[in-house]
């Protein structure tokens, strides 16, 4: 090893010379694609380097949805979810008794049989070793890259390596993987050829951090060096270095688009996580394309994308996030027996989470051999057929000052999962050139379709030019004349009392002669109100007669005026919040950090005293402070007297409140 080589240049020099001397260099090689990076043309490893990489370019903000799968050696024995490989080793649970009862004790028919191959209880071989289809097997990444365009997905890609250590790729680094093992196949590279050959941009799925943070942590001690390395037992040094130098791998092999990673980052060292921030974006500048880098923990939302898993937020969330969701609400990997959430339910998910500022990545669960089960190929065509109708509402646009109204709650942070709306939720998203507003109704309405958000009171539409129904068709539309306008809302007269097709949600097309005017501030009451925080039912509280600078607190509403509030407004969509009890006003003292607690103070003007109220939707706001850019939070407790804090605005129900008046 020369000493001036780093870790990454050692990794990406085996990788080459490995890929010339197995013929794969070819597959390692793309072509460059046009676009121009954005933002700085070189990245350190530091933080305030990182933190300058733009994390959301044009291509991810319009894509709106992607597609990625959990197909690996997991999925081969079919049971449980894809947490199999660690399941097994755990005395007593359903996968060790599957296990036991199937191929035998993990003691004497361990994991590595599942790579290697080997005889289960009833003398057939097992082994995830997928043959392409043009080789006499079910699997044609072909087919899979077709079917994800035709599901209306503009970028994606696998799970290149999950928690159990099996690497997807023609790894340098880690001996358990594809190419030397199983299939004796490049997965990655040919899930990369195909997928863009269909004109769809490439992810890459990581999963490795928690490989070595306890997914092993059951089974036996190895005396084997390669057994250690798969079971993660060689030391916190060189399995911190193992997990960057399998990044760099994936990096310098197939440029993806998109790096997503799964939870534990926190972790792995921060001089890993920064090495391999600097070292993806510094080559996504020498390709000349925009990246992304996703995130649960452990890196930041100034130059990455934070991921919610199988939710999002309840209201707005700007200026970008994303979610992964499942097909399936029982595995993320194909199981014997796996149940589906309807397409009703994915479909109105995506438009829920496209209208607060999200972009959805849907996993699909292949079975071991290949072959995507129809009934996840009907989800995903399904989910083409409206897009390819109805996507303008969808691709390329942006979230509006308003997510939307309606009787369903979706999101509010992560594991909440998809759910069906109904004809009275409305979803908004907008042009970017601001002028054409897209309202979806998770139905339909009937004869008449109201839009309260669109009342009299609330916004004015002098300027608007037309309202038309998004027709059966891209680009064909039905012009919709009868309509008026009053305090309740919006309301169009429909054509027929029936629908004019079938759909599982409908669009309007609502085009201004200029701009799409912002709908007035959330109306608060005027005189004395009560704040409740929607977590804990607990309203703010001022304490009393308490000194300058005294924390603000939560209680128990009980008519005491330490507990009534009013919003003065201050123009431009600020307010003062000004306690009955002491006269003073909430203030953050320009404490910026999560979980400051917000305290009181008398009047002075400061950005610091004054806040805004953005929409959470279902009359719930986010009371956010001009000064921190902050937002009240409840943290979560329910005792009488704990601390209001302030935290960065997040989907949570923990800072969205009620303002009643009294």
């Amino acid at each position: 090893m020369s000493p001036s080589e780093s870790p990454f240049q050692i990794t990406r020099r085996r990788l080459l010379a490995t890929a010339a001397a197995t013929g794969a260099l070819s597959v390692l090689r793309f072509a460059p694609e046009a676009g121009a990076t954005t933002g700085p043309q070189s990245y350190s490893a530091s933080w305030s380097s990182v933190d300058q990489h733009p994390p959301a370019p044009t291509w991810f903000q319009d894509a709106k949805f992607g597609i990625y799968y959990h197909w690996g050696v997991y999925s081969v024995p079919a049971f449980g979810n894809e947490w199999y490989p660690r399941n097994m080793y755990i005395s007593g649970s359903a996968e060790n008794q599957h296990h036991i009862a199937t191929y035998g004790d993990p003691s004497v028919w361990p994991f590595h049989n599942f790579i290697l191959g080997a005889n289960d209880k009833s003398g057939h071989f097992v082994q995830f070793a997928p043959k392409l289809a043009s080789q006499g097997g079910n699997w044609d990444p072909n087919a899979w890259a077709t079917l994800f365009r035709n599901a209306g997905a503009k970028f994606a890609g696998p799970v290149a390596e999950h928690h159990d250590g099996y690497s997807m790729w023609n790894s340098a680094s880690n001996p358990w993987n594809a190419v030397q093992t199983g299939p004796k196949l490049d997965l990655v590279a040919q899930h990369a050829q195909a997928i863009r050959g269909q004109g769809l941009k490439f992810m890459c799925s990581l999963h490795h951090a928690y490989h070595f943070n306890g997914y092993y942590d059951h089974v036996p001690a190895q005396s084997d060096p390669k057994l250690r390395l798969l079971y993660a037992q060689q030391g916190t040094a060189a399995e911190n270095l193992l997990w960057y130098n399998k990044l760099a791998e994936v990096i310098d092999g197939y440029q993806p688009d998109l790096i997503y990673q799964d939870f534990d980052l926190n972790l792995v060292e921060e001089s890993y996580r920064l090495q391999f921030l600097a070292y993806y974006y510094n080559k996504a500048v020498s390709w000349n394309k925009d990246v992304v880098a996703t995130f649960k923990d452990g890196l930041d939302n100034k130059g990455e994308v934070f991921d919610y898993e199988r939710g999002g937020p309840g209201g707005l969330l700007t200026p970008y996030w994303e979610t992964d969701d499942a097909i399936s609400a029982t595995s993320w990997c194909y199981t014997n027996g796996i149940t589906y959430y309807s397409l009703q339910a994915i479909l109105h998910s995506l438009i829920d989470r496209t209208a607060k500022g999200g972009t959805m990545i849907l996993n699909v669960s292949p079975m071991a051999d290949g072959t995507i089960p129809s009934q996840q190929q009907s989800v995903l065509l399904g989910m083409g057929d409206w897009l390819g109708r109805f996507g303008e509402a969808v691709y390329a646009t942006r979230s509006w000052a308003s997510y939307g109204e309606g009787p369903t709650a979706m999101g509010g942070g992560s594991f909440s999962g998809p759910k069906a709306g109904t004809p009275q939720d409305v979803r908004f998203t907008r042009s970017q050139d601001n002028t054409v507003l897209y309202a979806t109704t998770l139905g339909w309405q009937g004869g008449t379709t109201t839009i309260t958000t669109l009342g009299s009171n609330q916004i004015s539409l002098s300027g608007l030019a037309s309202i038309q129904l998004v027709d059966n068709a891209a680009g064909v539309y039905t012009a919709l004349t009868d309509y008026s306008q009053d305090g309740g809302g919006l309301h169009i007269t429909m054509p027929s009392s029936n629908p004019p097709f079938s759909a599982l949600a409908y669009v309007f097309k609502l085009t201004f002669k200029g701009q799409i005017p912002t709908p007035g501030a959330p109306p608060v009451p005027t005189g004395w109100a009560k704040v409740t925080n929607v977590t804990t039912g607990l309203v703010l509280d001022s304490g009393g007669s308490v000194a300058s600078g005294s924390g603000l607190k939560q209680w128990n509403y009980n008519g005491s005026t330490n507990l009534q509030w009013q919003f003065v407004p201050l123009g431009g969509g600020w307010y003062r919040i000004v306690n009955n009890t002491n006269g003073m006003v909430a203030d953050s003292w320009g404490n910026t950090a999560n979980g400051a607690t917000c305290l009181q103070a008398p009047w002075n003007g400061g950005n610091n005293q004054q806040w805004r109220l953005d929409d959470a939707g279902s009359g719930r706001h986010h009371i956010v402070n001009r000064g921190t850019g902050t937002a009240l939070d409840g943290s979560g407790s329910t005792a009488a007297g704990s601390p209001t804090v302030m935290w960065s605005e997040n989907g949570s129900t923990n800072n969205e409140y009620t303002i009643t008046g009294i």
